[in-house]
């Protein structure tokens, strides 16, 4: 029988069980929002609630079994952000041929993690462009966030421009940004969820959205998205540059997210910890198997680190979180009814979090600072992920050329050099 060994980690049974729960608070919302983001591209509602939930109980079971770690994992934010507004509504691809991209770097990221290249990935794109990349997902998706709440809006004569802030739907996305911003910052456990959950009851109740035609149900079929994925006609050339952001950005979120917990928790204490390989490895499980079941990749939830606050030290803390996962997958009517207005906010918050990442980086280099600047501010007004990666790269390529130090680090990012010669020019 498998064994937590809960002794060796100083915890036990009733603490694990309640971290578990902490987490599942904490990153409950995520059912609500990825289907809401996903469902944009033209995917049913209803089976992406289910097939977010039952991808978050699989990949966080094989995390919990597998490493003994209490970190659980979902579809991460980001990549989903990039899947519908990049890939679907910005390059007018098909979401099957969406999934291709996801199920092709899937393999990739799954080859990789049974090989050197994926550390030298890692460690060949300097520290503070890893940071600059994720400041750059962060205000993409916030950008996302705030066009979703008309909070900004299209102009022909500016290209954007401040929304109608009087108007019902506007106040009340305003209104759940201001409370989930206000319980984060007190640390409220699932303050996500329970800001959500407060602006739609009071939205329901004051008509500004039809009321649930019911609270409980069956599980939603996953069959319409299952086994969708058009591999065949992402496998192209010009694709390719897509693909490897999905996979770099996948990588990058997997390994912060695991080091960022692995502090709180006192785990991954050496430089090749097997709990950390582990923990890769199951993620490039959920991630192999994302694609197939029609959402974008699994990643470690930044959340888990609530149920580790909470005392939360092995699998079974994880174990838990998947368990109570099973509950949602009854309550489809009140995911339906949540209106967007409630929902987008979190991506506001969620990429305002991952642009705070700007204030690590150390803008004395010329090449890092200038980079940056093209890499952060591509990705949301590219409307891409890849255009803004594959800008900053070219930037600091260019600026190690002049200074005569290109052999001196960034391999990663002189590769995304000659991928911008070959994506851009020809």
């Amino acid at each position: 029988m498998f064994s937590f060994r809960l002794g060796e980690h100083g915890t036990d049974v009733k603490t694990e069980v309640i971290a578990g729960g902490s987490t599942f608070l904490a990153m409950l919302y995520i059912i609500p929002v990825n289907a809401a983001i996903m469902s944009g591209s033209g995917m049913p509602f209803d089976a992406l609630v289910t097939a977010t939930t039952v991808m978050t109980i699989f990949a966080t079971l094989v995390n919990a079994l597998w490493s003994n770690t209490p970190v659980a994992m979902s579809v991460g934010m980001g990549l989903n952000a990039f899947f519908t507004f990049g890939l679907v509504k910005g390059m007018g691809l098909s979401w099957q041929s969406a999934l291709g991209i996801e199920v092709v770097s899937s393999a990739l990221y799954v080859l990789l993690t049974l090989t050197p290249v994926r550390r030298w990935i890692v460690e060949s794109m300097p520290l503070d462009i890893k940071r600059a990349v994720s400041a750059g997902i962060g205000a993409f998706m916030a950008f996302i966030g705030l066009e979703e709440l008309h909070v900004i809006v299209h102009s022909d004569a500016t290209l954007v421009k401040l929304g109608d802030l009087t108007q019902a739907p506007v106040l009340m996305g305003l209104l759940t940004l201001a409370v989930a911003l206000g319980l984060s910052i007190r640390k409220v456990p699932g303050a996500f969820i329970l800001a959500i959950s407060l602006t739609t009851l009071l939205a329901w109740a004051t008509g500004t959205a039809p009321l649930p035609e019911g609270i409980v149900s069956m599980p939603a079929s996953m069959m319409p998205i299952v086994l969708q994925a058009d591999v065949s006609s992402v496998l192209t050339l010009s694709m390719v540059p897509v693909i490897l952001t999905f996979l770099v950005a996948d990588i990058f979120d997997t390994i912060g997210t695991l080091t960022g917990v692995g502090l709180r928790a006192g785990l991954f204490s050496q430089k090749d910890s097997p709990q950390l390989q582990k923990s890769i490895e199951a993620d490039a499980v959920g991630t192999m198997v994302s694609g197939f079941a029609g959402v974008t990749s699994t990643t470690p939830f930044i959340e888990s680190a609530a149920g580790v606050e909470a005392g939360g030290r092995t699998g079974l803390t994880a174990l838990t979180t998947a368990l109570l996962f099973v509950l949602p997958l009854f309550v489809l009517p009140f995911f339906k009814a949540i209106p967007s207005f409630a929902i987008y906010p979190v991506l506001v918050i969620v990429g305002a979090g991952m642009f705070s990442e700007l204030r690590s980086i150390d803008f004395g280099d010329a090449a890092t600072r200038y980079s940056t600047f093209f890499l952060v501010l591509g990705m949301p007004l590219t409307y891409s992920i890849t255009d803004g990666l594959l800008l900053g790269a070219m930037v600091f390529v260019t600026v190690r050329l002049i200074e005569g130090r290109v052999r001196e680090n960034g391999g990663m990012l002189l590769l995304a050099a000659v991928g911008v010669v070959l994506f851009f020019f020809l």
